[in-house]
């Protein structure tokens, strides 16, 4: 009587098996955004998103078009272009870039994605990202916000100083991507 019911639990246990492949053959695809005007992307962007691929089957990098509080230094056409490159140049295979205009939330919801990806550095950057994400939740409860920190290195690195830094003659060559500090170089004229 044992053995049968031995048995009988193995046979229950392959179906489940089974069942659990066919349901990850049928399974969502995770889709993440990882928005920002990226003016020029860093090497601490470029951390949240290897990081990021390795959590989400695909990594949408959207460049946001209007950044109504900042004068881009490149045109989102440029900032496209250069995470292109670098994408290229680290061979994420999950990555794709767009640009978007419209409200975060309905742009994440327009690629079907389930995530918002936001990087770290400071409780700045938690003080204002907390407030996003609790305005997207309420637009959008089905979307999740992911933060993740940054690496120890990137701690002081934004955009706005490696441009004034770069501007003044300062040497930012390691805290950008190689095609993106060239890229600077050449926007700069130096």
């Amino acid at each position: 009587m044992e053995a049968s019911s031995c048995s009988l639990d193995l046979r229950k246990m392959s179906v489940l098996r089974g069942f659990s492949s066919v349901s990850n053959e049928r399974r969502q695809k995770r889709v993440a955004v990882y928005p920002g005007s990226f003016d020029p992307l860093t090497n601490g962007h470029l951390d949240i998103a290897r990081r990021a691929t390795r959590l989400f089957d695909t990594l949408i990098i959207a460049v946001y078009a209007y950044p109504s509080a900042k004068s881009p230094l490149f045109s989102v056409e440029e900032r496209m272009q250069l995470w292109h490159e670098v994408i290229a140049a680290e061979e994420l295979t999950n990555v794709r870039v767009d640009k978007f205009t419209e409200l975060l939330v309905e742009y994440v919801n327009s690629v079907g994605g389930q995530a918002i990806v936001k990087g770290l550095r400071s409780p700045n950057d938690f003080e204002a990202e907390f407030q996003q994400g609790l305005m997207n939740h309420k637009l959008a409860p089905e979307i999740e916000t992911i933060c993740l920190f940054t690496n120890l290195e990137q701690l002081f690195v934004s955009s706005s100083l490696l441009k004034e830094v770069a501007r003044l003659g300062g040497n930012v060559k390691d805290m950008l991507p190689p095609i993106v500090a060239l890229a600077l170089q050449k926007k700069l004229g130096l």
